[in-house]
């Protein structure tokens, strides 16, 4: 049976660097928090099996560490070693054999890690950002006292970042994923290095909309040595979350000499991540984003043909189809619906309603959870009846 009219258009496939999807159905990078120790587990192995099965087209990572840092979660998983490589390896294999392929998102958070988690204290070196300005907001759960981001240290070279971002390529390569995502959006290092409110640097990283850019343009540049066309790149102009945010005119110029520079680069994809009041933080009683429309706003400044867009944040599947018969983008990418219905793309499919209820309590486990139980709220969520008719 074909798709339902109002999603169809999702289910062409697509050309995304050098593989082909099935569909135009991208589950979303989020922090889902059931690593071992920062080892990909096999639960979360299970759980993008389940979502390959449930025919996504593409499936992003959590967020991946690429080196160790004192994160509000405590079971992220990294990709710094090679016992995490295993792991992630076990979960790439898991969405092949169930006919769906794998971008690993490369996540480095700046300034908005803590020098009191337990991997901080491991990593033994401070918490580094382009400027000593902290985040507003913030908290640690796990740590006495439920503490608030701190005063970052400056890092005085970047080039050692960069170097890291490219030997968390090379390990997400050995892992068997499809390509990287770099995460460049919601108030982490790359985001902390665009804004001129996180940036005060006088140097070639900092000042000018050039020199802000410059260093996701650098790490852009070391993930196409790995990994050539199969490299992409999340964004979030509205800003909001973690303390970002500049002025409209300022966001709309760094961010669009921002794509004109990416479009130069062979990249598979374009991730933007449109205004969403869950990514609207307050602060000093007013809310941080810069809202404004992003797709009329950048999608004209995507101007490589072979870098595909998706738009993230919201979306529903019946307005994801139209904006992509529209010509707007070429694909969603669905966070919360997909991590409550496995069989997400299915239901879209063949019409299924989305009535799993978020877990909002479980979506994210912290650490003092019982392992035993992270399947709550990750794994458990029931697939839809289907008719042998209907499919």
């Amino acid at each position: 049976m074909p798709a339902v009219a109002a999603t169809q258009a999702l289910f062409a496939p697509l050309k995304v660097g050098d593989i082909t999807v099935p569909n135009r159905i991208q589950i979303a990078p989020m922090t889902r928090n059931r690593s071992d120790k920062t080892v990909p587990s096999d639960l979360m192995a299970e759980y993008y099996a389940q979502r390959a099965r449930g025919g996504a087209g593409l499936i992003v990572s959590d967020g991946v560490l690429i080196t160790r840092q004192g994160t509000e979660f405590e079971a992220a998983p990294g990709i710094w070693n090679a016992e995490q490589v295993a792991g992630w390896k076990k979960v790439t294999d898991a969405i092949h054999t169930n006919g769906s392929f794998a971008y690993a998102q490369l996540w480095h958070l700046g300034r908005v890690s803590h020098p009191d988690a337990p991997q901080q204290k491991l990593a033994g070196v401070p918490v580094y950002a382009p400027s000593a300005i902290s985040a507003r907001g913030g908290k640690f759960r796990f740590l006495p006292g439920q503490p608030g981001y701190v005063t970052p240290t400056v890092l005085e070279d970047p080039t050692i970042i960069i170097e890291q971002f490219k030997q968390a390529a090379i390990n997400a390569k050995e892992a068997g994923f499809d390509g990287v995502e770099l995460h460049g959006a919601n108030g982490y290092l790359i985001s902390q290095f665009m804004d001129s409110n996180s940036n005060k640097r006088t140097d070639k990283w900092g000042g000018s909309i050039e020199n802000r850019t410059r260093f996701a343009l650098e790490v852009l540049k070391a993930l196409v040595s790995v990994f050539g066309n199969n490299v992409a790149i999340k964004l979030s102009p509205a800003g909001g979350y973690n303390d970002m945010g500049m002025p409209l005119e300022e966001t709309l110029e760094t961010f669009r000499y921002l794509l004109t520079e990416i479009s130069k680069l062979p990249l598979a994809y374009i991730v933007l991540v449109r205004y969403s009041p869950y990514l609207d933080a307050e602060y000093d009683g007013k809310k941080r984003a810069t809202i404004h429309d992003i797709l009329e706003s950048y999608r004209s400044y995507i101007t490589n043909p072979n870098t595909k867009l998706y738009l993230n944040a919201d979306l529903q599947g019946d307005e994801a189809a139209k904006l992509i018969e529209e010509g707007k983008i070429d694909g969603g990418s669905f966070g919360k619906p997909a991590l409550t219905h496995p069989d997400f793309a299915k239901r879209l499919k063949y019409g299924k309603p989305l009535d799993n209820v978020l877990n909002e309590a479980l979506m994210l486990i912290g650490a003092g959870d019982d392992p035993a139980k992270w399947d709550e709220g990750f794994t458990d969520y029931p697939e839809a009846e289907y008719d042998a008719s209907e499919i």
